[in-house]
């Protein structure tokens, strides 16, 4: 399994982007809307922790430092850098992405299997954040900004509140290729980034993001595990059928697997029971929630942070 999809620390401190006066259902969000990227916040961002299979590896450190510098740059200037990716990395994204398209064909959201295609994610190479980010811009107006690694709760969902995704560029250890234990590129490639290029998911993003910069702590624990049930472990109705559209399942060809099997309890989405489901993030789920439809769970979610005061 992978434990990629705690993009999120879970502290409560409140590293948010500057406020912006807009609308909850504006929907554009221009560039000078946008808060300054250089203010954006971190805690430990650099360390690996010692459960990490880079954790000991000198080079793998080096280089993920190297990458961090164009997360770095990109808060200096607003420049997307690509990544020179070596053919070690190359082979890491080879061996995930080709274990995860068979199971992708059986078992993900159709929507979703067309819109990697549109975006021209393959298992040939790791894309490049920049190429995505200029598709995403044209379709919904959602961008990517690249980033070092795990940012806390309220910073990283705030941000989807100007229709920003964080996102890593660096990959998991190459001694590991099933498993890392934090958001590396494929978890963001593979995973999160096709699924901006649904308009309702896109909104609904934007709303869990236009919560979490008025939530109280309460609040945004419920936020947290809204995130969780869906956009990384949400499955919804296709034609009388189920089928996964989660980051955290559509990442990992174990979760994937597991979502599917007898031993996990699909429930029906309840939005009162899904803010109050407690997990454990390093932990095979045992219930996920089937939404009917991402426009559906848009609006029950728009309901939702309209309660927030």
């Amino acid at each position: 399994m992978t434990g990629a999809a705690a993009t999120m620390l879970n502290d409560t401190a409140t590293n948010t982007p500057d406020e912006a006066d807009f609308a909850i259902e504006n929907f554009t969000v221009s560039q000078a809307d946008l808060p300054e990227f250089k203010d954006m916040k971190f805690e430990n961002i650099n360390e690996l922790h010692l459960d990490h299979p880079g954790a000991n590896d000198a080079d793998y450190r080096a280089r993920r430092d190297v990458i961090a510098g164009h997360a770095k740059h990109f808060r200096e200037t607003g420049e997307i850098v690509d990544v020179d990716y070596s053919p070690r990395e190359q082979r890491v994204w080879r061996y995930v992405a080709e274990e995860l398209e068979e199971l992708q064909q059986r078992y993900a959201s159709p929507f979703y299997l067309r819109a990697k295609k549109d975006l021209g994610i393959t298992t040939e190479r790791i894309p490049q954040l920049s190429e995505m980010n200029r598709r995403l811009t044209e379709l919904t107006g959602f961008r990517l900004a690249p980033i070092e690694g795990l940012v806390e709760t309220r910073g990283f969902l705030s941000w989807l509140s100007y229709r920003v995704m964080l996102s890593t560029q660096y990959i998991r250890h190459h001694s590991q290729p099933a498993y890392t234990p934090e958001p590396d590129i494929v978890h963001e490639a593979i995973g999160h980034i096709p699924m901006f290029t649904n308009p309702n998911f896109a909104d609904y993003s934007q709303f869990i993001g236009h919560g979490a910069r008025i939530a109280n702590d309460k609040q945004l624990e419920e936020l947290g595990r809204l995130y969780w049930f869906t956009i990384e472990f949400g499955l919804v109705e296709h034609e009388g059928d189920i089928k996964a559209y989660g980051a955290g399942l559509l990442s990992s060809f174990g979760e994937l697997e597991h979502s599917f099997s007898d031993q996990v309890e699909r429930r029906p989405f309840d939005l009162e029971q899904v803010i109050n489901h407690e997990y454990t993030y390093s932990d095979m789920q045992k219930v996920l929630y089937v939404i009917p439809s991402y426009a559906e769970l848009k609006e029950v979610t728009r309901k939702y942070i309209e309660t927030f005061q």
